[in-house]
């Protein structure tokens, strides 16, 4: 059976967000709905359930992030998700790495709709200078032992006392792509249920280092 969709109220509840946040969201919202006529951004076919699939899916890492947390780096932004997100809820600064200048045209965009404290690098990660981030975090990127090559350089705490994780987003495949980061990666990791997908899950991966 089909889930219903979220409704925005829903989601305030779930996520836990304030009146004002939510009229951020909703205008990041209103925003990609009108540029996805034009530019794909997300799939299709999640639109219809923005609020679960983009807005819950990205928020839950909120609960996540290392108490304390100040500077976050999201690699592949996209559309924003979750890095735009985090940088809207959690109030702190995150930097969104994106290749594609459509998408970072549109990222420039939702960040001065909704004036969230981010710095967009356009480019690809592998030619940016890493700067200290207390989290990485990744959505729909890369296999695991990719995604932790390109995490591993970013790994440097920006807030003293803080030790970094990487938060990714992975579906019904985490178990193998765990399976094979461990052949070439010392991590340790924990694992939660996601909240907007059933057959998904959280990675927060801490202690990354070359096996």
């Amino acid at each position: 059976m089909a889930r219903a969709v979220l409704t925005p109220e829903q989601f305030a509840v779930e996520a836990n967000v304030s009146r004002e946040t939510l009229e951020r969201l909703a205008a990041y919202a209103a925003l990609l709905t009108r540029w996805q006529a034009t530019i794909n951004l997300v799939g299709r076919d999640t639109l219809d359930d923005l609020w679960r699939r983009h807005m819950l899916d990205s928020v839950q890492l909120v609960r996540y992030l290392p108490a304390g947390a100040r500077v976050v780096t999201d690699l592949g932004s996209g559309a924003g998700f979750p890095g735009l997100v985090l940088s809207i809820v959690a109030d702190i600064h995150v930097h969104l790495v994106e290749s594609i200048g459509r998408k970072t045209a549109f990222l420039q965009e939702a960040a001065r709709v909704t004036r969230a404290r981010v710095t967009i690098h356009r480019d690809r990660i592998e030619s940016v200078d890493p700067w200290p981030s207390d989290a990485v975090t990744s959505r729909a990127l890369a296999p695991l032992p990719e995604l932790l090559k390109l995490a591993a350089p970013f790994l440097v705490a920006a807030t003293p006392g803080i030790e970094p994780v990487c938060l990714f987003l992975k579906g019904a495949q985490a178990e193998q792509e765990l399976t094979d980061a461990r052949k070439s990666w010392k991590i340790v990791v924990e694992r939660f249920p996601s909240l907007a997908e059933p057959a998904g899950c959280v990675l927060r991966i801490r202690g990354v280092s070359r096996e």
